[in-house]
C-alpha cells in the first residue's frame, strides 16, 4: 500500500517550486481536511487503500494543475472530485468495477441522488462514522486506534508509533494487519446504531484523545502546536457528547474536560518568538478562562461515583488550571491522583509524570530517583520526555555534568524543531552556567 502521507508531502515539496501560493493551499487543504476527504471516499468505495489512493493522487493533480488554473474556490470539493473521476475512468477498466459500486459512484458524482437521510440514532457526522467503523470490535484494540488516526488524521507511520510507545515498523505491520482483517472479515464502512456504541466507545475515545496529543504536541515541524488537529478533537468530543445525550458516559465528558483545559492554556505555552514556556513560567492571563471554566464543570461533574482514567486525568488538569500562580499549584493533590491514575491505568508514562509531580511536591532529589528507577527499566529508552524530565531535576539540584549528558540524549531523540531548540537552550544553560 502507498504511504499516503509521506508521498503527498513529497508531492508539496516537489511543487513548492512551481507556485508556491497553489503549493502552500495544497498542504493546507491535505492538513486541515485530509480525513473529511478520505472519509468521504471510503463511504463512496467502501475501500481504505482505494480511498487513500485515490485521494493521493487528486493532491498530486492540484500540484500540477493550481499553479496554472489557480486555487479553486472550494479546494476540498475539487479535490474530493478530482479523486472521484479518477476512481470512475480506472475502475471501469479494472475488475474492481463491480456492479455495486458504479451505479453509487456516478450517483455520487452527478449530485442527482440526495443525501441519505439517516435516522436519529446514527451518527452524522462523516468523520465521526469513519472513527466507529475503524473501531470495529472484529479488530484489535491497538488497531482500532491506530487504523484510525492513519486514516482520518493523515498521521505517519512514526507519530502513530510514538503513541504506542513501539517502533514504525511494528506500526506499520500492524496496520497492514488491520486493513487485512477489514476485507477478509467483510466489515462494512456503516454507521453503528445506539446498541453498538457502546462496545465501540472506549477506542474512539482513546483515538480522540491520541489526535489531541498529536496536535498538542505535535511529533515533528517548526511549531510545538498543531491548533486543527486539537480543534478537531475537542469538536469530536463535543460530538460523541451529544450523541450519547441524554445520559452520556463519564468518561466522555471527562475527555472532553481534559482537553479544553489543556487547550486553555495555548497561548501562553510559547513566547513571541514562538518558543517554548514552561508551564511555571507561563502568563496566566493569557489562558482562556472562559474554556477553563467550562472544563472545570465538565471535570467536576465526571468524577461523581469511582473516577476512570480520563476522569483522573482531568482532575489533575483543574488542579493546574485552579492555581491563580504557580506558587498555588497543589502539587501533593496532583500526587495523589497520580497514585490513582497508576493503579487504575499502569503505564510508564503515567509512571514518569507522576515522578514529575513527586518532584515538584517533595523535592527533586525524590522525583530523580524515581525517573532513574523508571531508566533503569528500560520502558522508555527511545523517549526523549523521560531524558527531558532527567536533565531538569539534575540541573535544579546543580548536578550539571549529569543534566548536560541527558539534555544531549532528549536532543537525539526529539523530532519537533520548538521542543529542540528548547532543549538545546537548556543545554546550553547547564554547559555554560552564569559566574
Amino acid at each position: 500500500m502507498a504511504q499516503i502521507d509521506i508521498h503527498a508531502k513529497k508531492y508539496i515539496q516537489s511543487g513548492m517550486s512551481a507556485n508556491a501560493n497553489a503549493a502552500s493551499a495544497v498542504e493546507e487543504v491535505y492538513r486541515s481536511d485530509w480525513g473529511r476527504i478520505v472519509a468521504t471516499l471510503i463511504g463512496l468505495l467502501g475501500d481504505f487503500d482505494l480511498a487513500e489512493e485515490y485521494a493521493q493522487e487528486a493532491f498530486a493533480a492540484a500540484l500540477e494543475q493550481w499553479p496554472a488554473s489557480g486555487v479553486p474556490a472550494l479546494p476540498r470539493a475539487w479535490i474530493i472530485q478530482t479523486a472521484r473521476h479518477k476512481a470512475i475512468d480506472r475502475l471501469r477498466r479494472r475488475t474492481l468495477f463491480t456492479e455495486k459500486i458504479q451505479p453509487q459512484l456516478a450517483r455520487d458524482y452527478t449530485g442527482s441522488t440526495p443525501a441519505k437521510e439517516y435516522e436519529a440514532s446514527e451518527i452524522q457526522d462523516e468523520r465521526l462514522r469513519l472513527i466507529f467503523t475503524c473501531c470495529h470490535p472484529a479488530l484489535a484494540p491497538e488497531s482500532r486506534v491506530a487504523l484510525t488516526l492513519r486514516t482520518l488524521c493523515g498521521l505517519e507511520t512514526d507519530e502513530i508509533a510514538r503513541a504506542f510507545l513501539i517502533s514504525p515498523t511494528t506500526m506499520a505491520q500492524r496496520l497492514v494487519r488491520a486493513k487485512q482483517k477489514i476485507r477478509d472479515a467483510g466489515i462494512p464502512y456503516i454507521v453503528p446504531g445506539t446498541n453498538d456504541i457502546a462496545a465501540r466507545l472506549e477506542a474512539v475515545l482513546t483515538v480522540i484523545y491520541l489526535v489531541f496529543n498529536e496536535g498538542y504536541v505535535a511529533t515533528r515541524g517548526a511549531s510545538l502546536v498543531r491548533t486543527d488537529l486539537c480543534s478537531e478533537a475537542i469538536r469530536l468530543g463535543r460530538l460523541v457528547i451529544t450523541l450519547m445525550e441524554p445520559q452520556p458516559p463519564a468518561e466522555a465528558k471527562a475527555l472532553l474536560a481534559l482537553m479544553l483545559l489543556h487547550d486553555a492554556r495555548r497561548d501562553a505555552r510559547l513566547d513571541g518568538e514562538g518558543e517554548i514556556v514552561v508551564l511555571e513560567e507561563q502568563d496566566r492571563s493569557l489562558w482562556n478562562h472562559e474554556q477553563i471554566a467550562e472544563g472545570l464543570l465538565l471535570a467536576k461533574d465526571a468524577s461523581r461515583g469511582t473516577p476512570g482514567p480520563f476522569a483522573l486525568q482531568a482532575a489533575i488538569a483543574a488542579v493546574h488550571c485552579k492555581a491563580a500562580h504557580p506558587a498555588d499549584t497543589d502539587w501533593a493533590e496532583i500526587v495523589r491522583l497520580y497514585d490513582q491514575l497508576e493503579r487504575l491505568q499502569p503505564s510508564p508514562i503515567v509512571s514518569l509524570n507522576r515522578a514529575v509531580a513527586v518532584a515538584m511536591a517533595e523535592g527533586p532529589r525524590a522525583g530523580l530517583a524515581m525517573i532513574d528507577a523508571l531508566a533503569a527499566a528500560n520502558d522508555l529508552n527511545d523517549y526523549h520526555l523521560l531524558y527531558a524530565a532527567r536533565a531538569d531535576l539534575q540541573r535544579r539540584l546543580g548536578l550539571l555534568d549529569e543534566a548536560s549528558k541527558n539534555y544531549a540524549r532528549a536532543l537525539a531523540l526529539v523530532t519537533n524543531d520548538s521542543e529542540r531548540r528548547f532543549l538545546e537552550r537548556r543545554l546550553r544553560e547547564v554547559q555554560h552556567p552564569p559566574a
